[in-house]
């Protein structure tokens, strides 16, 4: 039986900018309805990844492949079925939680929006302040609300950057919840970074550990707590982050 074709598919990967290598050489592959947790002390080239995942940023060299397709050659093709979740991003703040939501459903031909914008208010408790105006929100709602515009879509593969890091615990719980039904549901893919160690060995099926633009570590929590010899993944860090700031 043919393996089935990896959602995303990255070789050889580098960014350099200027005589910095904020990225070397690093390659992973994501299955279809796997969460893949990209994992790395501040520094390590997670960022400037997800980036190039996105082609926010072009790669220095190495390729990305989408649903196996080159995301140099069929970008929007890709990037419609893709999308993006971060603390670090903000929307139009003139207009309100629905109007937002309204125009991304636009943007990306939603069909039936009406009914999805309800389904996302109602999935991420947003009914209170889904006609506020977004520059007045609170930081947690400002989350919620990047996430919703993430589902709204309808998305093959999401990438989520700290998704889950101004949220309340209760709040954060059920957003854990919510992903993991939609990988189960939908076989939605996702590409998930946290500096919540617990978070991380929650929701990942693998983990790549990234250390000053290379990766140091690959596979489940448990192998890779075993493979350092540490108690849990939080010590994994812990060593891993004091060797980056010595190097």
């Amino acid at each position: 039986m043919t393996a089935p074709v990896p959602v995303l598919e990255v070789s050889n990967l580098c960014k350099r900018f200027g005589d910095f290598h904020a990225v070397n050489g690093i390659s992973f592959v994501i299955k279809p309805g796997e969460i893949l947790g990209l994992l790395g002390p501040n520094g390590a080239g997670k960022t400037t990844t997800i980036h190039m995942l996105l082609g926010v940023i072009t790669p220095t060299s190495g390729s990305i492949r989408m649903f196996g397709l080159d995301l140099e050659r069929h970008r929007e093709e890709i990037l419609q079925q893709v999308n993006f979740s971060s603390t670090y991003i903000s929307l139009p703040m003139a207009l309100t939680v629905e109007e937002n939501l309204r125009v991304v459903a636009r943007l990306y031909g939603v069909q039936d929006a009406d009914r999805r914008i309800d389904d996302m208010v109602k999935k991420l408790e947003m009914d209170e302040f889904r006609r506020k105006v977004t520059r007045k929100l609170s930081s947690g709602q400002m989350t919620r609300l990047t996430l919703a515009k993430a589902f709204l879509t309808g998305p093959k593969m999401l990438f989520l950057d700290e998704p889950t890091a101004s949220l309340d615990p209760d709040i954060a719980h059920k957003i854990r919840a919510l992903l993991k039904e939609e990988q189960r549901s939908a076989g939605l893919s996702i590409l998930y970074t946290s500096h919540n160690m617990r978070e991380m060995e929650e929701m990942s099926d693998r983990i790549v550990f990234l250390q000053r633009g290379k990766v140091v570590a690959e596979g489940t929590a448990q192998e890779i707590v075993a493979r350092f010899g540490q108690a849990d993944l939080e010590e994994v860090f812990l060593t891993l982050a004091r060797e980056s700031r010595q190097l």
